[in-house]
């Protein structure tokens, strides 16, 4: 298979993903769209790097986290609620009020983390064990575990101040 035909069916696989990410790192559709675009064209540059020594997700997913990271830390951008609805919509439809409520305050908490926190959480959340968060961000499995530790010790304490 060529490069570039390598290069298009990871994007078409992983839409999802690149998707996922603008979502927690941007504010706006039009952001998010240009925020797609430039992870795209990111790991176009970057793909004859690509070793195949980690799952292509797993490498994607780091290439979009920095490249999200970068241009916010680049432009300046001050984010500080980006609009997670649609990554709880479909929980939003099996819990009673109550619930939707702590679930609004639990999101609510994730958007005041950090770039890199809210990274990490994002990762946690879609069921990344701390060895792939650890690939995927660039920072030591034990590092993963402390900054979890403390991410889960702040959301609390955000938590319960409501």
């Amino acid at each position: 298979m060529k490069r570039e035909d390598e290069f298009i069916q990871l994007i078409q696989e992983n839409q999802g993903l690149i998707y996922k990410i603008a979502t927690i790192y941007t504010r706006d559709r039009e952001e998010q769209e240009d925020l797609c675009q430039e992870i795209v064209y990111q790991t176009w540059k970057s793909f004859d790097q690509f070793k195949k020594a980690s799952k292509p997700s797993t490498w994607l997913y780091r290439v979009g986290m920095n490249t999200a990271i970068t241009n916010l830390n680049r432009s300046k951008k001050q984010v500080t609620a980006v609009p997670m609805e649609g990554l709880e919509l479909n929980l939003m439809d099996e819990v009673d009020s109550q619930k939707e409520e702590q679930i609004k305050l639990m999101y609510s908490e994730i958007r005041k983390l950090g770039l890199l926190d809210r990274g990490i959480v994002f990762l946690y959340l879609e069921g990344k064990n701390h060895e792939e968060i650890a690939e995927i961000v660039g920072i030591s499995v034990s590092n993963v575990g402390t900054r979890l530790s403390r991410i889960k010790e702040k959301l609390r304490k955000g938590v319960q101040t409501y």
